[in-house]
């Protein structure tokens, strides 16, 4: 479920430093966050959206989530932006 709603979302800000960053400005309504990306990494994005109320999903694949945002690497977080 979580995939799709990826796919379908029309802005997106697609890795770590992106999720911050749009996290940092207010403007994220949902963080999609991939299970076996590295821990130490993950922990700030989780952090970040716990402090700011933003909601996390849990994916379980890096390498389905970049799928799910049309590139061909993997990603370890997503933003999906207030639209």
């Amino acid at each position: 479920m979580s995939y799709e709603k990826v796919a379908k979302a029309k802005s997106l800000r697609i890795g770590t430093k992106q999720t911050v960053k749009a996290l940092e400005r207010n403007t994220v309504s949902e963080v999609i966050v991939a299970e076996d990306a590295n821990p130490a990494i993950m922990n700030v994005v989780a952090e970040l959206a716990e402090h700011k109320m933003v909601p996390i999903t849990y994916v379980d694949s890096m390498h389905k989530l970049g799928r799910a945002c049309g590139i061909d690497v993997k990603a370890a977080a997503v933003a999906i932006i207030n639209e």
